[in-house]
């Protein structure tokens, strides 16, 4: 590999100028800064970015954090992050918590190897403590909040989603309404329970602790909750769900039961995805803005680096209630044959 000293010689300039042309041209006139980018292309040099940052105590990284990459959700977050940070010329690293706080605190142990330069989290229910030990890295919360004072973050507005799914349900004359809720360590489990109950409350309806099941957020919780709550003898008309892994098991378990959607169950979920537009009948969903909810926290991030001490900033994001085949009235019969239909409400 050839090494600086070789393009400086090529390009007949001293190594500190041409170190000078390739990390920071606008100090290097432009006819010597072409020459040297003219000799490192022809001896083909890439500069050792590992070394440089050691030197400098700075690097173009930022960390990411995710607590579920398998999920399509939290896919599209990092893209959304990771597009728009290559836009500015950073690297972004990525790691999978399983929305476990041990792997996350791993996770930002070798973060700090590699001198990010700010950190963008999808919180666990220990991230709010391990954030103490980075007192002076900026960092943006996404999709959750973990509570942290210094903490930006940017998320949805969970309650008037989980809110105005609910209001569909009983608007269609639902008076049995159950809930799948993720885990009530996580912000966006707690905001969209309360959204359900604030729903069925001012509509002077019971919120049945049956019918309230808890889950962690994947397939097998959600199957494990619909199994539950779908008894033959006193199971609900409706369910509302509070992600999209737990979503699939309890349409599992409603294809496992013989029960029709939506003519024997009435389903929505909370998170759209392909799957869910594809399957029969087409899910009805609230959409999250996944990919703008990354590309926001990474702007957000960018905007703290270079600066002094800045408050901490708190975006949130619409949701939209999007309307397709999994809802009816109770004991709907419908013709297999209807056409699709689909609308969608924005909050």
């Amino acid at each position: 590999m050839s090494s600086i000293q070789d393009v400086a010689q090529l390009a007949q300039v001293s190594t500190a100028t041409a170190s000078r042309a390739l990390s920071r041209p606008d100090m290097v006139a432009a006819q010597t800064r072409q020459r040297v980018l003219d000799a490192a292309r022809q001896l083909g040099y890439q500069p050792n970015m590992l070394a440089r940052s050691l030197r400098q105590r700075e690097t173009r990284t930022i960390g990411l954090i995710v607590t579920d990459i398998l999920n399509p959700f939290h896919a599209t977050l990092a893209k959304g992050v990771q597009d728009c940070a290559e836009r500015h010329g950073y690297v972004t690293f990525l790691f999978n918590s399983d929305e476990q706080p041990s792997k996350e605190r791993r996770a930002l142990e070798t973060l700090r190897g590699h001198l990010p330069q700010g950190l963008i989290v999808v919180p666990t229910s220990g991230t709010r403590a391990h954030l103490d030990a980075l007192p002076h890295l900026p960092v943006v919360e996404l999709d959750r909040v973990s509570g942290h004072p210094q903490s930006s973050s940017v998320t949805v507005d969970n309650i008037g989603g989980a809110y105005v799914a609910t209001r569909h349900l009983i608007e269609l004359g639902h008076r049995q309404i159950g809930m799948i809720v993720g885990e009530q360590s996580i912000s966006t489990a707690v905001e969209r329970r309360e959204g359900f109950v604030r729903a069925l409350t001012e509509a002077g309806l019971e919120s049945r602790p049956d019918w309230l099941l808890p889950g962690h957020h994947r397939e097998d919780d959600g199957h494990r909750a619909a199994r539950q709550m779908l008894t033959p003898a006193n199971r609900p008309t409706a369910l509302f769900i509070g992600n999209n892994e737990m979503t699939v098991g309890a349409v599992l378990v409603a294809r496992e039961l013989g029960l029709r959607i939506p003519d024997d169950l009435t389903i929505v979920g909370f998170d759209d995805s392909r799957w869910a537009q594809t399957m029969f009948p087409p899910l009805t969903v609230v959409a999250q803005p996944a990919y703008e909810l990354g590309t926001r926290a990474c702007e957000q991030l960018l905007l703290q680096f270079g600066t002094d001490k800045r408050d901490p900033v708190h975006v949130q994001l619409p949701t939209e209630l999007i309307i397709r085949h999994s809802t009816g009235p109770p004991s709907a019969r419908r013709k297999s044959s209807a056409a699709p239909r689909q609308s969608s409400l924005s909050l």
